[in-house]
């Protein structure tokens, strides 16, 4: 071979940053992506030029093959691009982080629908991490060019000669340090090439198979991809998974580039809320699965994937909150979720609601977080609720303006014919000005609409202060547990007081923003206390008998105050309203709202679990049989040498019994209380079978 040069390789430091050999990246594995990314864009600008007429003949198909030898030690990355003359090497390769990207493009800038990936200018480079010799050969596409040939040992010396190449393109071959022969093994390769360049546009081969998809589907319009496209794009990214509920297909190229498709999950209980699970790219070379800065924080929990070359890479992530682009990227995305969730409760209520309880947990967090996004799904922000009327959202109860869309909405159908006979089809739809791609899909898609169980009632807060502002007074009772609070919860629906069901984990934290977005309304458990409008006045309890010269509830009071024993137990006698006093609760255990939230608050700051306090109400409802009973019972007239009568006795252990099942309503009962309880339900049914 005939050296044509040799010399010291000259460092631009002037727009990037030091170049360490060894430290250039964290992760070593990064250097295989590097040399893929190089390969596709030598790939891209050759087309680019062909498209302008600067090619003699057929390109050809683009193809980058990965190639291993165990025996040498060597591992290779070949394209069949535009390859590189001499004078090229020595400009883009012995000149460090001199990228011609940026040259490349703005030459042939009318054919920049040919991406170039460009944000790697150092990417060559990285392979000294690994590489103890590193050689490129390489014949440009140009007419009479000459192969060359480039090896370095990872010193600045190189060599450039002539090389035998007849091939256009480039084949860059590492010798890999002994301490890196991992990259060596096909199974590790065929891992690298998955994680960082399954999409990249052209197909990568290792021993003749292709090992990478090479289609990015948020690349593609929306228009023509179908349902299963974007289900089948999830299932491969997230296999294993339960099916989203619904996604949005972003894409603009103003004020910056970007794509990408975002899946609403369903959310497990031990969902991590500040974990992120959208994969970052940059034209289609996987960068990150940590996309904090660019993700905005309550949407954390979403999959799928963001595209764009505008994200500044070429700086450390930690810097990246304080770019503009960056938070610029961050409230579009936001925007553009909120815009997918106000259509979707505009045109199909009830796919928003048997969406809403893993979609909601976006939507609260989101309005705790983010004053724009809280502004724009302020309206749609809804509650589960016992209310039966005629304007709530319900199944087969939709708003009016639910089944078309207004014209200047600017969403068009992109699909018609059989879906729009379908009602159970999810549509695609694309909004016009920025090409974004809206879908959801059902929960079950073997249900027909309306054919299982009626979606439950819902309704937003506003639509609940109004209809309730003459009976309730503003006051907003709402339930955190259906299944133990459900007592209450009868007690209230029974006198026509509408409950809310705020039963999600984020709704603790809510709770207390609705009350800084309602300052007028006063929120109430309905375990916190009881409104009048479920007391009766019961005039009967407060006649005196004049054995005794203490009225019934005094009494009713004394008897459960002898009979729990328990000083900071607070027992209160009242008679609770009910055309069937038989169906009601003989006696209620009631937490004040202001103590119960600071209990849960404490407990919060300590990472502990709220623990059931000893200071609590018992309401012992003066109007149920059973408690009227009791009375009778205790005062019976066989008195024992002890004193007390076998009724009596009796008595007392039916009224620990019925504080008991009140505590058992409240998820009052440690292990210790639940086999008290057990005991003393056993004693109690001993007695009442000796009778």
């Amino acid at each position: 071979m005939t050296v044509l040069e040799q010399g010291n390789i000259t460092i631009h430091t002037e727009n990037i940053f030091p170049i360490i050999k060894k430290s250039l990246y964290t992760d070593h594995e990064i250097f295989l992506r590097e040399l893929v990314s190089n390969a596709v864009d030598a790939i891209q600008k050759l087309k680019m030029v062909s498209y302008a007429g600067e090619v003699d003949g057929e390109i050809g198909e683009p193809e980058i093959t990965i190639a291993i030898d165990k025996d040498k030690k060597t591992l290779s990355v070949s394209d069949n691009g535009i390859g590189m003359t001499a004078d090229e090497v020595k400009k883009y390769i012995n000149q460090v982080a001199f990228s011609s990207a940026e040259e490349f493009v703005q030459k042939y800038q009318k054919d920049a629908d040919q991406q170039i990936i460009g944000h790697f200018g150092l990417g060559f480079y990285s392979s000294f991490m690994v590489a103890k010799n590193v050689e490129i050969d390489t014949l440009s596409y140009k007419a009479g060019a000459t192969a060359v040939h480039w090896s370095c040992d990872g010193s600045p010396a190189f060599q450039l000669e002539d090389s035998s190449r007849t091939e256009r393109g480039t084949t860059v071959t590492l010798t890999l340090q002994e301490e890196e022969l991992e990259y060596i093994e096909a199974m590790r390769v065929k891992q690298l090439v998955k994680t960082y360049c399954d999409f990249m546009p052209v197909p990568i081969k290792l021993d003749g198979e292709e090992i990478n998809q090479h289609r990015a589907l948020w690349k593609q319009s929306p228009q023509n991809l179908t349902k299963e496209d974007y289900l089948e794009f999830y299932r491969y990214l997230y296999p294993f998974q339960e099916e989203p509920l619904l996604w949005v297909h972003l894409n603009t190229d103003y004020p910056f580039l970007l794509n990408g498709i975002l899946y609403f999950p369903k959310l497990k209980p031990d969902v991590d809320v500040t974990k992120g699970n959208i994969k970052l790219f940059c034209n289609q070379v996987f960068v990150s699965d940590h996309c904090e800065e660019v993700i905005p924080s309550f949407l954390m929990p979403l999959r799928g994937v963001v595209d764009s070359p505008d994200i500044p890479l070429n700086v450390s992530r930690s810097a990246l909150t304080n770019d503009r682009t960056v938070r610029r990227i961050a409230d579009f995305i936001a925007k553009k979720v909120g815009d997918r969730l106000n259509s979707l409760y505009t045109e199909n209520i009830d796919q928003y609601i048997s969406s809403w309880q893993d979609v909601g947990t976006f939507v609260k967090f989101g309005s705790l977080n983010n004053d724009k996004f809280k502004k724009q799904v302020e309206d749609i922000i809804i509650f589960r609720t016992t209310y039966t009327g005629e304007n709530n959202r319900s199944a087969g109860i939709l708003p009016a303006e639910s089944g078309i869309l207004p014209a200047e909405s600017g969403i068009l159908p992109a699909e018609s014919g059989e879906q729009e006979s379908n009602s159970e089809t999810p549509k695609v739809e694309v909004q016009s000005q920025e090409g974004d791609a809206w879908e959801d899909v059902a929960p079950n898609q073997n249900q027909t609409p309306h054919s299982s169980t009626p979606t439950p009632p819902h309704t937003t807060m506003k639509e609940y202060l109004e209809r309730n502002k003459e009976k309730q007074e503003n006051r907003v009772f709402y339930c955190t547990d259906e299944a133990s609070q459900a007592t209450y919860v009868e007690l209230h629906k029974k006198q026509g007081l509408e409950v809310l069901f705020m039963d999600s984990f984020i709704d603790t934290h809510f709770i207390s923003f609705l009350e800084q977005e309602y300052p007028d309304a006063k929120f109430s458990r309905v375990d916190s206390d009881l409104d009048k409008t479920l007391i009766d006045q019961d005039k009967a309890s407060e006649i005196v008998d004049p054995k005794t010269n203490k009225t019934r509830s005094e009494v009713i009071k004394e008897l459960f105050e002898q009979s729990i024993n328990k000083p900071k137990v607070n027992i209160r006698t009242q008679s609770l309203k009910s055309d069937d006093p038989q169906g009601t609760p003989p006696a209620m255990v009631l937490i004040p709202e202001a103590m119960r939230r600071l209990m849960d608050m404490t407990a919060l700051f300590q990472q502990q679990t709220a623990q059931f306090p000893e200071e609590h109400i018992l309401v012992v409802n003066t109007a149920h049989p059973l408690i009227q009973n009791l009375v009778s019972l205790s005062q019976g007239s066989i008195v024992q040498g002890s004193g007390t009568s076998p009724s009596g006795e009796l008595a007392k252990m039916i009224c620990q019994h019925v504080y008991d099942l009140a505590l058992m309503a409240q998820k009052g009962f440690d292990a210790e209380g639940m086999n008290s309880f057990v005991e003393r339900s056993n004693q109690v049914l001993t007695r009442l079978t000796e009778r």
